[in-house]
Order: structure tokens, then C-alpha cells, then sequence
């Protein structure tokens, strides 16, 4: 007697075929279904190729996603999200390692690459977004189910689930060193900085609060504003606040505060009569700029000068006061980033080496050295910087910065004036370099180079600081040649 619930057959009553049912020894097995990929969240696939490529090829995050925002169409609130999650992953990375290590049971390094950068962009999604956790979960699970990789969607799955049972104050209170006794690796772990830039920068601040190196370190989360600047006589300032819809900067001249939109779209911009540049970096520039100078003033020199925001800067400057400005670069690529920066203005570009350039001895009036440097007064707007730089990496740059200073000391003509500037508060970058320049260099008071600033650091030297001038931590030192 055959059973009320099927056919003679031995298909099902519904009449769909036995799906577990295999032919016999003449023919092959059936083939067992595939399930269809799903199709992944767009935003956060772009953030997923943001990733991979950051961990995969070293891109730089603010040069990358641009064009894959472009390739993948992506606009508006995608576009946003897909921002926020790229730039977030890449900032806190080391201390969603850290929790996605303590909730895993296999090395990051023994991972996949797809699994490690959707743990990330799902770890970051849970602890610091307020995506629903569930949601952030399904989502980064789809992705790996999507990819080339899909059998890694499992342990993705498992590993993100224990993560969400707790909240990142939860598991920074597992993770990190003891407040009381590494109050410094405490900070690192809760901000996600390498415990040697918080040390790094706890010294260059001094004897200051707690809150003030948190809010310092803090600040590198915020994403920054955007400065424009009306390059002197070829547009007006006020006239770039109309073009531009922006608000005069508090402390440069020439400085415009961008509210929002594409820079690129302002005709201004687009003809370079204004750039994009920091505030802090037009600062540091119209110092050198403006400061008494006894003598000639007809040469100016920029000598480490790509991409060329400074001496853009330094060019429009020049040509109002009938002086002309050399502008020195080594990189080839970044020579000619110069040349069209500087379109149409009285400077002359040189693909050199700024140790040895070439350049007559003792012939300038006003030399700019921004040295090349850690970069940890600007890891606000590179994402991934905290985690690629090294503290090895500051031994040899300040080699380099020595080495561009002597250059600089031996190109100046006396009395001239020399303004060494790094990106950096590293106090080896900044302190340490100046301590030990060159004999015929002498310190002189920047700080009234920049009215109107307030609180720029103790002694002769200029520091500003993103959390206190919403520039970049830029570092200015003024030194004129003994005659």
C-alpha cells in the first residue's frame, strides 16, 4: 500500500521532481541546485573595493574612491554611505582588528582577502555606525556570498554575530590596556591610533589635559572642511565668497570656507584664480610672504614644492610685488602637477632635487621649505595614514629634512629669509631639526606672521592644530641668514 502523500512514482504529491532522487548507473548524477549570489548592497560594495584596494596595492583611500564611485554610478545618499563606511573602516582599523581578532579564531593574516576587509566593513558598520547590527550583518555577509570567495561567508557570519554582543565601550574596556597604568595605550586602543602617534603627540603638546591630547587625536576622525583660496591679484576675496557661496576664513586673508558642493564646479577654481588649499597652508605661505625683509626681494624659492598649493600661492604673491618664484620637485609626476598649478603665473618649475638643485648659491630672497614629512598633523584627510606610517619612517625623513635645510641655508642670500615648514608636530620633525640647523640660520619670531591666531605653541615657532584652528597641524619655524 502506497502512502496517502505520494504518487506511485516516488515523486512528490506536489508533482516537483525528487530533488535528493539520482539516476541510476547508466547516467550521470543529477547536479545539485545552485543558489543564486544575491545581489550586494551597491554602497557598500564600493566599500568593499575601497578596502581591498587600500589592503591589496596600498591606493590611497581619498585618491581611490572616486573612481569607484564613477565606475559603479554611485551618487547622493550612496555615494554618502558608501564615503562614510570607506573612510571609517580605513581610520579605525586597528581597533576593529582588534575586536575581530578577540571574536575569531584564526589569525587575520590566515584570512582571505574578501573575509578580512568584510570583517572590517562589518565590524565598523556594528560598533560605529547606527546601522541596525542585524542589518550591517546580512549586508556584509551578501557581499562575501557574492564574491569569488563565497565559502568565507560562514566564518563572516559567525564572527560579526559575536561582535555584536557588545558595544564598542564594552569592548574597549575588554581590549585595551588599563587606563591606570597605560593610560597612553588606553587612549590609543579607544581613538584607534597607533600607540606611537598618540605618544608623538602627547609630547608635542606638552604640559596640556588629557582631554585636550583626546580631542587633538579625535580630530583626525573629522572629516575636513573645505578651504578655498582667492589667489591675490587675479580674484578678489570677497568676490570668491560670491562665487562660491563659501564664508571668509577666519584667519587667512585670502581663505574661503567652503559649505558644501563640488570646488571643482566654481569657474573660478576651474580657471585658477582660486585653488583648494588649507588654511594652514596659505598661513604658513603668506608668512614667508610677508614678513620684513631688508634688501632685494625680487627671488623667491619654493624648494620642495609638489603639488603646488604653496607656490600657486607664493606666485600670485610674487607677481604683484614684480618678484618671480622657482619652484623645485623631484618627482616627475608631481613637477607637473606644479606646471598646471601654477598657469600663468611668474614661476618657473625645475624637476630636481631640492639637496642639490642646481640653482645659484646665495641668490634667493625668500625660501619655502615644506619638508617632506610623517604627515601626522593631516591624517584627517588620509584615512588609511595612521596605519602605513611607521616609527621607523621619522628617522629618515628627518635625515631628508636636514639635508633640504642645508640646501636651503646654502641657497638663501644673507639676510634672506628661510621658512621651514613640515606638516607635522612630530618634535623630531620640528623641534629637533630646527635645534640642529645649520650655523649661519637664526631663529626669529614667526608667531606675528599669523594675526589674529591664538594659542600657536610656546617659544619663537608656530603650531596649529586641527582641534584648536581647523587647519591642518601644520608647523612653521622663520630663520633668516646671518649676514
Amino acid at each position: 500500500m502506497t502512502s496517502p502523500h505520494r504518487k506511485r512514482s516516488g515523486r512528490p504529491a506536489t508533482g516537483q521532481p525528487d530533488r535528493n532522487r539520482q539516476r541510476g548507473p547508466s547516467g550521470p548524477p543529477r547536479r545539485p541546485p545552485t543558489r543564486k549570489p544575491p545581489e550586494p548592497d551597491p554602497a557598500r560594495q564600493a566599500a568593499l573595493d575601497l578596502l581591498a584596494a587600500v589592503r591589496s596595492r596600498g591606493a590611497y583611500a581619498n585618491l581611490t574612491l572616486p573612481g569607484i564611485l564613477g565606475e559603479r554610478g554611485l551618487s547622493g545618499r550612496d555615494a554618502a554611505l558608501a564615503t562614510e563606511l570607506s573612510y571609517g573602516s580605513c581610520r579605525a582599523l586597528g581597533q576593529l582588528d582588534a575586536v575581530i581578532s578577540a571574536c575569531g579564531d584564526r589569525p587575520i593574516t590566515e584570512l582571505d582577502g574578501v573575509v578580512i576587509d568584510a570583517l572590517r566593513l562589518g565590524a565598523y558598520q556594528i560598533l560605529r555606525t547606527r546601522i541596525p547590527p542585524h542589518a550591517a550583518v546580512s549586508a556584509t555577509v551578501d557581499l562575501v556570498r557574492a564574491s569569488d570567495k563565497p565559502g568565507g561567508a560562514g566564518y563572516v557570519n559567525a564572527v560579526l554575530r559575536r561582535i555584536t554582543e557588545a558595544d564598542l565601550d564594552t569592548w574597549i574596556e575588554r581590549l585595551a590596556p588599563d587606563k591606570t597604568t597605560d593610560p597612553l595605550g588606553h587612549l590609543a586602543m579607544a581613538v584607534s591610533h597607533p600607540r606611537w602617534i598618540v605618544s608623538a603627540l602627547n609630547d608635542a603638546l606638552g604640559a596640556r589635559s588629557d582631554d585636550d591630547l583626546e580631542a587633538a587625536l579625535r580630530a583626525d576622525d573629522e572629516p575636513p572642511a573645505v578651504h578655498l583660496v582667492a589667489r591675490p591679484g587675479l580674484i578678489d576675496r570677497d568676490e570668491l565668497v560670491e562665487a562660491s557661496g563659501g564664508i571668509p576664513a577666519l584667519y587667512s586673508p585670502f581663505g574661503v570656507y567652503l559649505e558644501g558642493g563640488d570646488p571643482g564646479a566654481i569657474r573660478a577654481v576651474a580657471d585658477g584664480r582660486a585653488a583648494v588649499q588649507d588654511e594652514g597652508s596659505q598661513l604658513v605661505a603668506t608668512a614667508l610672504a610677508t614678513a620684513p625683509l631688508t634688501g632685494p626681494d625680487r627671488g623667491w624659492l619654493d624648494l620642495a614644492a609638489g603639488p603646488g598649493g604653496k607656490a600657486g600661492l607664493l606666485g600670485a604673491l610674487a607677481g604683484q610685488r614684480g618678484a618671480e618664484v622657482d619652484a623645485v620637485e623631484i618627482t616627475p609626476h608631481r613637477a607637473d602637477l606644479v606646471r598646471q598649478t601654477v598657469r600663468g603665473l611668474p614661476v618657473r618649475v625645475h624637476t630636481a632635487d631640492g639637496r642639490d638643485p642646481g640653482l645659484p648659491v646665495a641668490s634667493f630672497d625668500r625660501v619655502l621649505l615644506d619638508a617632506p614629512c610623517t604627515g601626522l598633523g593631516a591624517l584627517r584627510r588620509r584615512p588609511e595614514a595612521r596605519w602605513r606610517r611607521q616609527p621607523s619612517d621619522v628617522a629618515d625623513l628627518v635625515t631628508l629634512q636636514r639635508e633640504l635645510l642645508d640646501s636651503a641655508a646654502r641657497l638663501v642670500r644673507p639676510g634672506g629669509l628661510v621658512a621651514y615648514v613640515t606638516c607635522s608636530p612630530h618634535l623630531a620633525e620640528t623641534a629637533g631639526v630646527i635645534g640642529r640647523r645649520p650655523p649661519s640660520l637664526e631663529l626669529i619670531d614667526a608667531r606675528g606672521l599669523l594675526p589674529g591666531v591664538q594659542d600657536l605653541g610656546d617659544g619663537l615657532t608656530v603650531q596649529l592644530w586641527p582641534h584648536r584652528h581647523g587647519t591642518d597641524g601644520m608647523f612653521l619655524a622663520m630663520l633668516r641668514r646671518r649676514g
